[in-house]
């Protein structure tokens, strides 16, 4: 890419040097803010009556925001193509309105004044000199940022005629990097895909494709191999729901504590898992006191596809214990990682979804945990299961992190690309 031929300081120690046309001006300067204002929650309703109201960045959609509730009596509203910038948990979000919102107080609509910035350049400018906000952003529950301080963002504004190829080539560059991104996404839906049915597929029909099969008893299990046998959970395992949450208290055991977020993210715990503090009574610690073995899921969450995500403890672990909204099911008669795998399978989880409850917040009971039916292989064939699973799963695994490095790289690229452009660190006024 070309450089501009004369540069000037911009006196903004972040953004260095600017083209010699350029001004450096504060938002407040180039557009009209407009800070959200939240009406009491018994004004607001789901049956789509008054405006569509957003209250923050959790509606954003991934090209437009998406309501979830209605509000008749909206002070505060934003007009299609407003900006919408959150200004709290997290700040920064950024969407473009598609028509017109009411607005809470965790968003602010920002308006390109029609002689100061092109629409599109300024939505691109924002998503860099957003940072700004990231510095000056507090809070004691969630970090939040003031109008003022939205206010002041610093802008850097080519002329108009400039802006619009900066916004020209941006949107070109950016859709062809976005089309790159879709494209290894959608690989590692495959790749997840493909893992996924090699684990149904081991777990109900095991290794030897010219074993002898039989009906299951179970419809969504299907046929398994003649000689294996089909067993409830709770006859090969003890299911222990923990109730240890985390509060630490000094005159408790000191322990170290297994989380939600442990198990939903990680198909294992080992020696090298970094685990909270915590602490449990006695009676606490030693039934909940996780063992190689162990198999866990996550009993609680927001949605019914949360529910039921395991993970198995790999390796012997000192002082570490099963947390709150988690249950443990320790292995009598069959192999953790069997059980593990046979949980990770799409039957399975269809299973626990059907049986979980509740409506805003989800749950899994101790029966309907307990009350899981399996198919039971051999012992030399859990284990030689769980053996192929292991390696082949790693193989995918390493795969999909491939390609997920590779999304990180193409954002990375994005983003360098439109500060270079925003700021004039290259010329792209030849490039649309």
């Amino acid at each position: 890419m070309r450089h501009y031929p004369e540069y000037k300081e911009s006196g903004v120690k972040w953004i260095g040097a600017v083209p010699r046309s350029w001004k450096i001006k504060r938002l407040k300067y180039v557009a009209d803010l407009n800070m959200g204002q939240s009406p009491p929650s018994k004004e607001y309703n789901s049956d789509q009556i008054g405006t569509p109201f957003l209250q923050g960045n959790a509606e954003f959609g991934l090209h437009h925001p998406t309501p979830k509730i209605y509000c008749p009596t909206a002070k505060k509203h934003a007009s299609p193509s407003d900006i919408l910038l959150s200004v709290r948990a997290p700040v920064g979000a950024i969407n473009i309105a598609d028509q017109e919102y009411g607005i809470g107080r965790g968003l602010c609509a920002i308006r390109p004044r029609m002689n100061q910035l092109e629409r599109r350049y300024a939505k691109y400018l924002l998503k860099v000199v957003r940072t700004e906000l990231y510095v000056v952003a507090t809070g004691s529950t969630y970090d939040a940022v003031t109008v003022d301080e939205v206010s002041n963002l610093t802008c850097v504004v080519p002329p108009l005629s400039e802006q619009t190829q900066i916004a020209n080539f941006l949107a070109r560059k950016t859709e062809q990097i976005d089309e790159l991104i879709r494209i290894k996404e959608r690989q590692i839906e495959l790749l997840q895909e493909q893992r996924t049915a090699l684990i149904n597929q081991t777990v109900t029909k095991g290794l030897d494709p010219n074993v002898e099969m039989k009906p299951s008893g179970v419809e969504w299990i299907g046929k398994i191999p003649a000689h294996w046998k089909v067993n409830r959970l709770k006859h090969i395992a003890k299911i222990l729901p923990s109730n240890v949450d985390k509060h630490i208290y000094p005159d408790e055991i000191q322990v170290r504590l297994c989380n939600y977020t442990d198990v939903y993210y990680n198909d294992y715990i080992t020696v090298d898992t970094v685990l909270a503090k915590g602490s449990c009574k006695e009676s606490e610690f030693t039934k909940f006191a996780l063992r190689k073995g162990d198999v866990i899921i996550t009993k609680d969450s927001e949605t019914p596809d949360d529910i039921g995500v395991p993970t198995y403890v790999k390796d012997d672990l000192d002082d570490v214990v099963c947390g709150y909204h988690l249950t443990m099911i320790r292995s009598l008669a069959c192999r953790g990682e069997y059980i593990f795998r046979f949980i990770q399978s799409d039957r399975t989880r269809r299973y626990f979804e059907l049986e979980s409850n509740g409506i805003t917040r989800y749950g899994l009971g101790k029966p309907s945990i307990e009350n899981l039916l399996l198919p039971i292989p051999t012992d030399s064939e859990q284990k030689q299961i769980a053996n192929f699973l292991d390696h082949k799963t790693k193989q995918a695994d390493e795969l999909i992190a491939t390609e997920q490095r590779k999304i990180e790289l193409l954002k990375e690229y994005r983003q360098s690309l439109i500060s270079e452009a925003v700021t004039g660190k290259i010329d792209v006024r030849n490039e649309v």
